[in-house]
Formats: structure tokens, C-alpha cells, sequence
């Protein structure tokens, strides 16, 4: 008999458990990014992000794919009643993910010189010597991580999410800190700062930043040191909710070493699929920075009165980073909403997989149209507002520090990655769904292809002296839009879904336009006529702006989406208490 006990969580449901814990993690992500980048500058933020395009391909290797594998098949066996072989996949993945943790930790090392050099900037290495070792603390947390999610329990995955921010925000901000008060120090008493002393407080700074950004990967570090205390200790204490007799009436499990088996195999086309997008990130990041580097050094007079007024007090040698530090504030907030969205992959996988191995054909076409329709729900309202308000927004946030300068080169990136974003939000659901579905060669057909056309088209259009780092949106658009019409075409071929396209991508994007205009217009109209006011060098008619423009395209959005029935019945009664909302909803006629 079944434990009535244990924690089971709808596919929306548990998506949404992860979505919060997201935003709560991206809420203190730009807590704490806002004042370290204010505190690093630019330039520290690009040495920051240089150490983090070699982190995340390495991290993929280590992890990328094992948590998905044991999702996905403790998803078929609980669906199947196989509890024992439920806690086999537990045990034997623990000694995969230990191996993984360790051969991660050890790349970083192996690898960051010879990365270092190949971007020009040797000042990253500080950062990746403290970065390397949360590898092995990442790989500790995943044991539990793809554990509790194939039992479809979202929760402890999204407790340890929040742990492991809070950590980085706490210990990267105070490690920043005192790198920066020990380097200037140093300065103010003639001393020699990092090694060399420095004849302005210009120079001190370009020898303290690699240094302050060494310490905001401490955060990083500290953090997931954090959330593996909290896994390990809700394991010992809380287990997973398996009792002594659905393991009594369990068949036999399969063999540890076909468990292995079995996991690795899965685990190696999705790590594959995800290190193909993973490792094309570190040639972007090459390609970006080496094409800059071209580009200024052929050209730095141009630059130089392209950006006349950002590039004041910015050496020249510094220039390159300076441009992929101003590119890099644009990338925090294109990469918010599809780290939300990609929730949604990450509870599909269970859901799915366990639809997939009962061939319960309804619940399979619900799951993927639930997922791809709550995506556009989410990614065309908050991207287009994005792109409208891109310039209020940097400044708002950027405005009272270093980092001010760059806004000007930041916000065209972002607005333009703000009305493309739903491509990349709906890849990596798609990519989770096939997975689920055992076609992992589909994504790693579809990354492949893409990456080829970004690294390409980077190469080309970032040394274009007026485009620069502009050229780089480009090839990141064309990319996701190869990599999604391939997801798409087959995940409809492999799962004979038919899927309708009206109220999943027309009716979102119709309502996410409306969003957009009613978010422009009433920042527009705020802008002119209320009066300029401030608190403590803080413009509080720029707050006040744009907190009307988002509530009055917010307000837009719901209306006009209840209006053309953009919201599913079907995806409604998956969350808590959605049978309530869903008769409320059908009784005004909001839904079919």
C-alpha cells in the first residue's frame, strides 16, 4: 500500500515551488550583484564572469546530466512500484556523484591558465582558484537534489537554492569588502598594492579588481557549501518518505552495475547536450573577448569617441574589459527569465518520464502543452517589458555606482535581449521534455547546429568596429531560433502531440505586446509630468516610474490574457488549490 504520507507534487505545483525559490534566489542575486559590481567596477565584474564561462562548462560535465538521470528513472521506478530499486539508484548515484565532484574540481585547476591566456586576461585566475572547489560541494548537493525531484518533491531542491544565495550574497559581499579595504590600504600608505605600487589610485584599482572578484567568488564557494549542509542533514532526518512495506512487497532490484549502467548511459547524451551549449559559452566568451580585443586595438580612437564619454578615467589597456563588463550587466537580466522558466523543464522531466513509461498518451500532450504555454505566459510579459524599460532599469540599479558609466553600451544589449528572451526561455524546457522522452540525441542535433551559427557569427560581427559587443545579441538570437524550431518539430514527430499554437505562442505574445505598450506608455507619461524628486542621492521619481510602468503592464497583461482565454484549464487545476480557481475562472467565462 502506498505512503499517503509522502510528499508528491504536480507538475505545475512543483514547478511553481522552484519558480519562487528562483525569483527569491535572482531577488537576492541583484542584492548582490548591485553592490559588488558598484564595489568591483566594471572591469572586476568582467574578470568575474571571464572565471564563470570556464566554471559553467566544467560544472556541466560534473553535474549536468546525473541529476536529470536519476530524476527521470526514480520517476519511472516509483511509477512502477519498484521502491527498491528506487533506493538503489540513491545509493549507487552518491559514489558517480562523489567521482564527478572530485575529477570537476581538478579540471578547474588544470584548465583556468591556459584559458587565462587564451582570453587575454590572466587577471581571472585568482577568481577560478576560489570557484574551483564549490564544484565537489555542487556534485554533494546533486546526490539529494535529482533524488527528491524524481520523487517529485521539489521542495528540498528549492530550500537549498535559497541557502546557497544567501550564502553567496552574505560571504561574497564581506570577502569583496575586505579586498578592496586591504588593497586601498595598501595604497593610502604608499605600500605596494597586489604586488606593485601604484603611482594613482586609477592603477591601484586596476590591481585590486581581480583580486575583489577572487572575493566574490568566495561567495560563491561559501554558498553551496551552505545548501550541501542543509541536503545533508534533511536526508539523515527526513529521508523520502519510502516505508518498510512498499520495500517489503518491491520486487527485486536490478544489479548496482545496471543501475550504473543504465544511469551513465542516460547521462551521457544529456551531458553531452548540455556541454556542447556549455562549452560554446566559453568560445563566445573567447570569441567575444578576442574579437574586442581586435576590434580596440585596430580601432581605439574609434571606440574610444563611440564611447567618449562611458570610457573617461578607463585606461586603455583596460578598455576590452570594460566593454565585456558592460555586456555582462546586460546578461544578468537576460538570464533571469529563462532561469525561472527553466523550472518548468526541471518538473516536467518527472512528470513526464512517468506519463512516458505508463504510454498515458493525454497526460503526455497536457505536460507539454502546460509547459511550453506557462513558459510564453511568463517569458513574453516580463521580456518585452524588459526591452521597453531596459534604460530606467540599469539605472536604477547601477546608477549611484562605478559601474554607472557603462549603462549607455549595456541597455541596447539588454533591450534587444529583452524582446528575444522567450526563444531562450522555451529552450531548455523543450531540451528537458526530449530528454524525458529518451530522444537526448535530438538537443545535442539542435546545440550543436546553433552554437556553430553564434561562434561564427560572433567572430564576424563583434570586430565590426560599430557593432562590438552589439554583434554578439545577433548570433545569440539566430542561435536559439535554430535550436527551438529543431526542439519543437521534434518533439511534435516523437510524441504525436498536436499542439495548439493559438493559445500557446499567439495568444501570450498578442497579450505580452499589449504588457509592453501600456508599461512604456505610463513610464513615458510618469516621466514627464511628476516632478524630479530624490532621498540620499536616490532618484525616487525614477522608482516611482518604473514601479507604475511594471504594475500598470502587469495589470494590462492579466486583463487582456483573461479576456482572449489565454489561460488553460488544464494548467490552472495543477496548481495548489487550482480546482477552486479554475471554477471561479469558468463561472466569469475566463475559461473554456
Amino acid at each position: 500500500m502506498a505512503n499517503k504520507q509522502r510528499k508528491s507534487q504536480s507538475l505545475l505545483n512543483g514547478a511553481l515551488v522552484l519558480s519562487l525559490s528562483t525569483i527569491i534566489v535572482k531577488i537576492i542575486g541583484v542584492i548582490y550583484k548591485i553592490p559588488l559590481t558598484n564595489m568591483i567596477g566594471t572591469i572586476g565584474r568582467g574578470y568575474f564572469d571571464s572565471a564563470y564561462s570556464l566554471y559553467v562548462p566544467i560544472y556541466t560535465i560534473s553535474m549536468a546530466g546525473l541529476p536529470v538521470a536519476v530524476s527521470k528513472m526514480v520517476s519511472e521506478e516509483m511509477a512502477l512500484g519498484r521502491f527498491r530499486d528506487v533506493k538503489l539508484i540513491h545509493k549507487v548515484s552518491k559514489r558517480l556523484f562523489l567521482m564527478m565532484g572530485i575529477v570537476g574540481t581538478l579540471l578547474i585547476f588544470l584548465l583556468m591558465y591556459p584559458y587565462a591566456l587564451s582570453i587575454k586576461t590572466t587577471e581571472a585566475i585568482p577568481s577560478l582558484i576560489i570557484i574551483g572547489p564549490s564544484i565537489f560541494f555542487c556534485c554533494i548537493m546533486s546526490i539529494y537534489r535529482g533524488y527528491y525531484n524524481g520523487l517529485r518533491n521539489m521542495t528540498p531542491t528549492a530550500v537549498s537554492q535559497v541557502l546557497e544565495a544567501l550564502g553567496k550574497l552574505i560571504f561574497g559581499i564581506i570577502c569583496s569588502k575586505a579586498v578592496i579595504s586591504y588593497g586601498y590600504s595598501r595604497f593610502n600608505a604608499g605600500l605596494s598594492v597586489f604586488g606593485e605600487v601604484a603611482a594613482t589610485e586609477t592603477e591601484a584599482l586596476s590591481r585590486i579588481y581581480p583580486y575583489a572578484a577572487a572575493g566574490a567568488t568566495a561567495g560563491v564557494t561559501l554558498g553551496t557549501v551552505l545548501g550541501m549542509i542543509y541536503l545533508v542533514i534533511l536526508g539523515k532526518i527526513k529521508g523520502d518518505g519510502i516505508t518498510k512495506a512498499e520495500l517489503a512487497a518491491s520486487p527485486r532490484p536490478a544489479k548496482s552495475s545496471a543501475i550504473s549502467g543504465k544511469l551513465v548511459s542516460f547521462s551521457i547524451p544529456v551531458i553531452f547536450s548540455s556541454l556542447v551549449f556549455s562549452i560554446t559559452n566559453v568560445i563566445d566568451a573567447v570569441t567575444i573577448q578576442n574579437r574586442l580585443e581586435y576590434v580596440v586595438s585596430k580601432n581605439l580612437s574609434f571606440i574610444r569617441s563611440l564611447y567618449s564619454a562611458e570610457l573617461q578615467g578607463v585606461l586603455d589597456a583596460d578598455v576590452k574589459d570594460f566593454l565585456y563588463g558592460a555586456y555582462s550587466l546586460s546578461v544578468d537580466f537576460k538570464n533571469l527569465i529563462p532561469s525561472i522558466t527553466l523550472t518548468l523543464g526541471v518538473s516536467a522531466i518527472p512528470a513526464i518520464s512517468a506519463a512516458w513509461a505508463m504510454r498515458n498518451k493525454r497526460q503526455i500532450k497536457t505536460s507539454i502543452e502546460s509547459v511550453l504555454r506557462v513558459t510564453m505566459l511568463v517569458a513574453m510579459p516580463c521580456g518585452i517589458g524588459m526591452a521597453v524599460l531596459a534604460q530606467p532599469i540599469l539605472a536604477i540599479f547601477y546608477g549611484g555606482g562605478t559601474a554607472a558609466s557603462s549603462i549607455p553600451i549595456a541597455a541596447p544589449v539588454m533591450a534587444a535581449y529583452g524582446a528575444t528572451v522567450f526563444l531562450i526561455a522555451l529552450s531548455q524546457p523543450m531540451t528537458n521534455m526530449l530528454q524525458a522522452i529518451e530522444k537526448t540525441n535530438v538537443p545535442i542535433i539542435s546545440l550543436s547546429v546553433g552554437a556553430l551559427v553564434k561562434v561564427i557569427l560572433n567572430f564576424v560581427l563583434v570586430a565590426i568596429p560599430k557593432m562590438n559587443v552589439n554583434g554578439a545579441v545577433i548570433g545569440t538570437v539566430v542561435c536559439y531560433i535554430i535550436i527551438d524550431t529543431i526542439n519543437l518539430f521534434a518533439l511534435i514527430k516523437y510524441t504525436r502531440v498536436r499542439i495548439n499554437f493559438v493559445s500557446v505562442f499567439v495568444k501570450p505574445t498578442f497579450c505580452g505586446l499589449l504588457c509592453g505598450l501600456g508599461a512604456y506608455t505610463s513610464f513615458a507619461v510618469c516621466n514627464r509630468f511628476i516632478p524630479e524628486l530624490s532621498l540620499a542621492g536616490h532618484s525616487l521619481k525614477a522608482i516611482l516610474c518604473l514601479g507604475l510602468a511594471i504594475a500598470v503592464g502587469g495589470v494590462v497583461y492579466v486583463i487582456s490574457m483573461l479576456f482572449v482565454k489565454g489561460i488553460a484549464k488544464d494548467d490552472v487545476i495543477m496548481l495548489p488549490k487550482g480546482e477552486k480557481i479554475a471554477k471561479v475562472l469558468a463561472k466569469y467565462g475566463f475559461i473554456g
